[in-house]
């Protein structure tokens, strides 16, 4: 077999595979396969969205690749397509929200919590976080 024709080939199959798997084990680690058992969604989000934002989820910490959304039924999340593998959209209604302050070594934390997957928690900057609540109490 030759390797110089074989490797060129397989390179961009391996990080491809690579790439994958790393999404999957973040979505695990993180807990956002865990919502999406719950809470995936199909549909088209209608509402006030914010892109490019960070936060962490659980472990894992999604920053500058979050799309968060809010109205007033409830929370919407997405991750920038690239990152998308193992990360469905999700939407999360309120009433399985509960939301705390939190504080950080530096700063306040807004952390968002789900009734159907306790040991999942959001933790996004509490300035957006207070947004966001706006949204979800009918004020823009």
């Amino acid at each position: 077999m030759n390797f110089e024709v074989v490797v060129p080939f397989l390179f961009p199959v391996f990080f491809i595979a690579m790439w994958a798997f790393v999404l999957f084990l973040l979505a695990l680690l993180g807990g956002w396969s865990g919502l999406a058992q719950y809470y995936q969604t199909q549909t088209t989000f209608n509402g006030q969205i914010w892109r490019f934002r960070s936060g962490r989820l659980g472990w894992v910490g999604y920053n500058g690749c979050l799309t968060l959304g809010a109205n007033d039924e409830g929370l919407y999340l997405a991750v920038f397509p690239f990152f998308r593998i193992g990360h469905p959209p999700l939407f999360i209604p309120w009433y399985d929200i509960t939301i705390a302050e939190t504080k950080g070594f530096l700063s306040s934390y807004l952390e968002f919590n789900f009734t159907r997957v306790p040991s999942v928690r959001l933790r996004i900057p509490r300035t957006l976080g207070e947004v966001i609540v706006r949204q979800r109490d009918g004020f823009s």
